[in-house]
C-alpha cells in the first residue's frame, strides 16, 4: 500500500534477510490460502510488519513450514511463516482491508493503475477483499470494520478538502494513522502482551503518518498531471514542511518502540528504524527518480517485480560491499552472524 518497507537485499545480513522473506512469503501464502490466488495481489511490504511485530513479542518464533518452489524465489523452497500463525493472519486481514480501500480510492481518483480491471471488476474485487479481510480478522479477534471506516472517513475528508479546503495536512493523515495504530496495537493482544498495546498504537500512528506523507510526496507531480487529489497540494503544504513532519514522526516512532517489550527486536528495529529513515531520504532526495509505472501497478505486482531482489542503498559513510556482509549500517548487529565479515556494524 505505502511502500516504506523494503526487503533486505541480496547482500544484506543473511539472518535478517531470511527472517524478512519468511514473513513476506508467509503473508503471500496466507492470502492465497485464505482468499484465493488473486488475493496475493494484496501482498505488500508494509503490512508484513504486523507479522514481524507479533512474532517479536512472542516468547518463541511463529510456526514455520517449508514452502514449495516459487518463481519469485528462483524456484527454490523456503522456510516461511505458517498460514496458521496469528500474526500472518492478522497481516493478511489488514492487507485485504487496506487493499480494498486502495481500490476504492483509485476509482475515486480515476486512477488506471490496474488497467486490466474495469470499474465493475474493481468494485467486485474490493468487495471480495473486504469480506475476506473481515473473515480473516474475525479469526484473530480483529474487527476490520475499523479499517473500512477509516477508509470511508479518508475519502470523505478528501472530498471536503477538494471542494472547500481549510483542513491541515495532519487532519488528512489522521484516518491512516488510526488504522495503522489499531493494527499495531492488536499484535500485543495476539502475543499476550497487553501492556505493549498503547506504545504500539503510538508507533502505528507515527508509521501511518509517515506512510501517508511519503505517498503524497512521491505522487505529487503525477497527481497534478492527472488532476487527482493530493493532500500536500490540497493543504498548501510544501516539501520542507512535509519533511519536517516525517522526521518528527520518525523520531516519535523510534521513541514509541523503545517502550515496547520485545523478546527479539532486531528485525523490528531494522524495518521500522533503518528502513523508515531510508524511505524518508529516498522520497525527498532531489535526484531520486522513481519509476511511476511500478509505483502505480499495485503492491502485489511490486512484490512480483522485486521480491527478494532489491538491494539496499549503501551508506557511503559506514558501509561498503564486502561479499555477503551486512549492509544494515548503524544497527546493533550483535545477534547477526554476518558481523564478523563486514565493517558496517558499530560493534
Amino acid at each position: 500500500m505505502f511502500g516504506i518497507i523494503r526487503p533486505c537485499g541480496e547482500h544484506g545480513c543473511p539472518s535478517l534477510r531470511a527472517a524478512w522473506r519468511a514473513h513476506l512469503c508467509g503473508l503471500c501464502l496466507t492470502l492465497r490460502d485464505g482468499q484465493g490466488q488473486a488475493a496475493r495481489l494484496a501482498t505488500n511490504y508494509d503490512t508484513l510488519i504486523i507479522s514481524v511485530l507479533t512474532e517479536a513479542q512472542l516468547g518463541s518464533a511463529a510456526p514455520r513450514r517449508t514452502a514449495g518452489p516459487c518463481a519469485l524465489r528462483g524456484f527454490r523452497t523456503a522456510e516461511v511463516v505458517d498460514a496458521g500463525a496469528s500474526g500472518a493472519r492478522l497481516a493478511a486481514a489488514v492487507s485485504l482491508a487496506l487493499g480494498a480501500g486502495k481500490l476504492r480510492d483509485q476509482m475515486a481518483d480515476g486512477d488506471t493503475a490496474l488497467g486490466p480491471f474495469s470499474g465493475v471488476a474493481r468494485r467486485r474485487l474490493a468487495a471480495r477483499w473486504e469480506a475476506g479481510g473481515a473473515r480473516l480478522g474475525a479469526g484473530v479477534g480483529f474487527d476490520t470494520a475499523v479499517l473500512a471506516a477509516t477508509v470511508d472517513r479518508q475519502l470523505d475528508l478528501e472530498r471536503r478538502a477538494a471542494s472547500h479546503g481549510g483542513q491541515g495536512v495532519l487532519e488528512l493523515t489522521a484516518p491512516t494513522e488510526e488504522a495503522v495504530a489499531a493494527a499495531f496495537a492488536h499484535t500485543a493482544v495476539l502475543a499476550g502482551r497487553p501492556g505493549n498495546a498503547a506504545a504500539l498504537a503510538e508507533a502505528g500512528r507515527f508509521f501511518g503518518r509517515i506512510a501517508h506523507l511519503l505517498d503524497a510526496v512521491e505522487d505529487r507531480a503525477e497527481d497534478a498531471a492527472r488532476g487527482a487529489f493530493n493532500p500536500l497540494a490540497a493543504t498548501g503544504t510544501g516539501e520542507r514542511e512535509a519533511r519536517r513532519l516525517c522526521d518528527d514522526a520518525a523520531r516519535g516512532l523510534t521513541l514509541a518502540l523503545r517502550e515496547v517489550e520485545f523478546r527479539d527486536r532486531h528485525l523490528v528495529d531494522t524495518l521500522l528504524g533503518t528502513e523508515v529513515r531510508r524511505a524518508v531520504e529516498r522520497a525527498f532526495r532531489a535526484s531520486y527518480e522513481r519509476p511511476g509505472w511500478i509505483r502505480k501497478t499495485g503492491a502485489g505486482i511490486l512484490t512480483v517485480l522485486t521480491c527478494g531482489r532489491w538491494q539496499p542503498q549503501w551508506n557511503r559513510r559506514n558501509a561498503r560491499h564486502r561479499g555477503d556482509g551486512c549492509s544494515l549500517s548503524g544497527l546493533d548487529c550483535s545477534c547477526c552472524e554476518c558481523c564478523s565479515c563486514c565493517d558496517c556494524c558499530p560493534n
